[in-house]
């Protein structure tokens, strides 16, 4: 029996690699559009002092809107606009070569856990572009705090703020925070892509009586793509909190620093310090995730993969 059923009137417009690449960026700016908003919000409450400012999400968004209007929540929108779409092309297309990888010494289909384990790959090779693309997007999300510091001039632009954060501080200052940035996606991205595969294969059979992914319709990647997204978080929160306040805060050296301060405010039971913003992150989750898949495989199939 074949492994990879493929009709012979399908033809590919484009190499599989390149099919990944352009797919995933489409599913990237897809993810960008639905889920920013979403983002705003939790960096705001993520990188809050110490008694925060906002009570929980919805008083932040308040007060987004009535400061700064709906503009407020697409601030930093143009960093990854572009970077999320090359990060998110180079993420589908790094899994899709990891899964070849995997594939290459056997006839026999990939399991899940293979699945799951091309992704987290994937998700490590990621960190390298998703790091200066959050941290630029951070800054510009967080500025706001700044505005009454002396001396801070705003940045104006994510070109501005890359420029004057590479004068400032050179690249490493453009990869801080490189290191929880991997720890945060390598898991992240292995339960991502497994749960997609995974909850694909459910949704199918539960329609047909077999576990195919490849039969999966748009409402079940829809599905699956959602949940997937909310899954990716899961494990990997605490690890975003605290790359979000190296990347802000100059006065912590290292993102264990950071760990540790965060520890330190989490006595006496307050353990939601490793959560802030969590709900608008779940929030976004699905449908930003469920857009994404959705894109991406509605493109694949468009350029007969």
């Amino acid at each position: 029996m074949e492994t990879v059923g493929v009709t012979e009137d399908r033809q590919e417009l484009v190499p599989r690699a390149v099919g990944d690449f352009i797919a995933g960026t489409m599913g990237g700016w897809a993810q960008v559009v639905v889920g920013h908003p979403f983002d705003t919000i939790k960096v705001r409450m993520q990188t809050q002092p110490n008694p925060p400012i906002y009570s929980g999400g919805m008083d932040c968004l308040r007060a987004t809107l009535k400061g700064e209007g709906a503009a407020g929540l697409y601030k930093g929108v143009t960093s990854p606009l572009a970077g999320i779409g090359f990060c998110n092309a180079v993420v589908f297309a790094a899994n899709g070569f990891f899964l070849r990888l995997l594939q290459s010494n056997s006839s026999q289909p990939l399991t899940l856990g293979q699945k799951a384990m091309a992704g987290g790959l994937a998700g490590g090779v990621m960190s390298f572009l998703n790091c200066p693309v959050e941290l630029l997007k951070v800054k510009l999300q967080t500025q706001h705090a700044l505005a009454g510091v002396a001396g801070f001039k705003p940045y104006t632009g994510v070109f501005n703020c890359g420029v004057r954060t590479f004068q400032e501080r050179g690249i490493t200052g453009l990869y801080r925070g490189l290191g929880i940035t991997i720890l945060r996606d390598i898991p992240s991205f292995y339960a991502y892509f497994g749960l997609y595969e995974g909850m694909k294969s459910v949704f199918v059979y539960r329609r047909v009586g077999e576990f195919d992914g490849s039969k999966s319709n748009g409402v079940e990647q829809f599905l699956a793509g959602g949940l997937a997204g909310i899954s990716a978080w899961l494990g990997a929160y605490p690890q975003d909190v605290i790359k979000s306040r190296v990347q802000m805060d100059y006065t912590y050296k290292s993102a264990r620093e950071a760990a540790r301060a965060l520890a330190q405010e989490a006595k006496g039971g307050n353990w939601r310090v490793f959560f802030r913003g969590f709900a608008p992150t779940i929030l976004r989750a699905f449908p930003a995730n469920a857009a994404t898949f959705v894109v991406y495989e509605w493109t694949v199939k468009t350029l007969g993969l």
